[in-house]
């Protein structure tokens, strides 16, 4: 197991994130469930998670905080959480040959296509964190993909490799526990490498403005420090999004 964390292992499931949530105050700080198959798997926008039965890796890593656990984490810095969790994958994937980008807030693409979603659900005492359950959903052997998953990539797919489960999550945890402490000890590193691995980041393209519908054309500079994407006009305008603000023209 990667650096002796827990993993418990699920035949079918409805979803890794529902099941770490209803048992959140009996699992332990750095529990990890996986599940061979999801029946309900959850992306972002409230969105379902499609995967094929036993082809790819689909997991919740539970953190908590506060005594005992993880070092306190302020709400205003929960994006730190984010931070680590995309880096982990982009490093898992760079290890197995798959060159990908971190499109904001924390969905990885190889190319144009999508390689691994998440959803990362928050429990808030105060202005602190309680817990976070990190959803990660990778597309791993699957290479066949409905018409409605057309921007869907596979690392086998892409590698003409096929890759056993179990030891790939194993490894993946190794990316992970290596990023994690930067949460608190190095966050503005993280950040920069963040920037530095973004989709489209420099390249002029399109998005839509969610409230007014507008299309227009922008390029990436990077996220203000409470996360909303920057996006710089021609003519030198700069604007601000926050999630669900702005959808990316794919």
């Amino acid at each position: 197991m990667g650096n002796n964390v827990p993993i418990i292992w699920y035949e079918t499931i409805d979803s890794t994130n529902n099941e770490a949530l209803r048992h959140i105050s009996e699992l332990d700080n750095l529990s990890v469930l996986a599940a061979t198959e999801q029946t309900a798997g959850r992306g972002q926008r409230g969105n379902e998670w499609k995967s094929a039965a036993g082809d790819n890796l689909t997991f919740s890593i539970v953190l908590k905080f506060g005594a005992g656990a993880q070092p306190a984490l302020a709400v205003r810095d929960q994006f730190r959480i984010t931070l680590a969790s995309t880096l982990a994958v982009h490093g898992f994937l760079a290890d197995r040959g798959v060159q990908a980008k971190i499109k904001w807030p924390n969905d990885i693409y190889a190319g144009n296509r999508k390689i691994c979603g998440m959803l990362i659900e928050n429990g808030i005492d105060s202005a602190f964190l309680k817990w976070s359950v990190i959803g990660i959903g990778i597309n791993v052997n699957q290479t066949d993909f409905r018409s409605d998953m057309i921007n869907a990539a596979s690392i086998a797919g892409i590698t003409g490799k096929k890759y056993p489960l179990r030891e790939s999550l194993d490894s993946f945890m190794d990316c992970f526990m290596t990023r994690l402490p930067s949460v608190w000890d190095s966050p503005d590193a993280l950040l920069e490498e963040y920037h530095a691995n973004m989709f489209r980041k420099g390249t002029v393209c399109e998005y839509v403005d969610c409230a007014s519908g507008e299309t227009f054309r922008a390029a990436i500079i990077g996220i203000t420090p409470d996360a909303r994407l920057r996006l710089s006009l021609a003519g030198g305008e700069e604007r601000t999004y926050a999630f669900k603000e702005v959808s990316y023209v794919i």
